[in-house]
């Protein structure tokens, strides 16, 4: 665990879809929450199930050594990352981003922001997900 400034200084040197190598450490439920990933920066690296392969033989098992890119960092002391590797990645990822997270494409590159107040903006993409979801 590192201190509330180390992590701010850490998450601000983070960029949307920045590529970290990074270790699978943990994999504790496959097919349930996700993987922990070791990225050496002090704190650790998590990829959601939501975004691997349904079928949990085909994530990365502990041990492996990839690329993942960032995805998201917020107040947690947890780098929110998304596998490079498309064996890794859920089959319908573009689907699926342009329903959850339409604004990757653009903000691929763009500083990790700091997690405050949702914006208005934000609250009409989440109002819009909830619509990509009733499809």
């Amino acid at each position: 665990m590192v201190t509330a400034a180390e992590w701010k200084r850490i998450r601000g040197n983070l960029r949307f879809g920045q590529v970290l190598r990074g270790t699978v450490v943990q994999v504790p439920r496959p097919g349930a929450i996700g993987i922990f990933v070791d990225i050496g920066l002090g704190v650790g690296g998590f990829v959601d199930v939501l975004l691997l392969p349904e079928q949990a033989e085909r994530w990365p098992a502990e041990g492996t050594i990839t690329d993942f890119e960032v995805w998201w960092a917020d107040s947690r002391q947890q780098v929110r990352l998304k596998p490079s590797d498309p064996q890794y990645l859920r089959k319908d990822f573009a689907d699926f981003t342009a329903c959850v997270r339409a604004s990757w494409p653009s903000d691929i590159g763009q500083p990790v922001r700091d997690g405050g107040p949702v914006t208005a903006q934000e609250l009409a993409s989440l109002l819009d997900r909830q619509e990509c979801r009733e499809v």
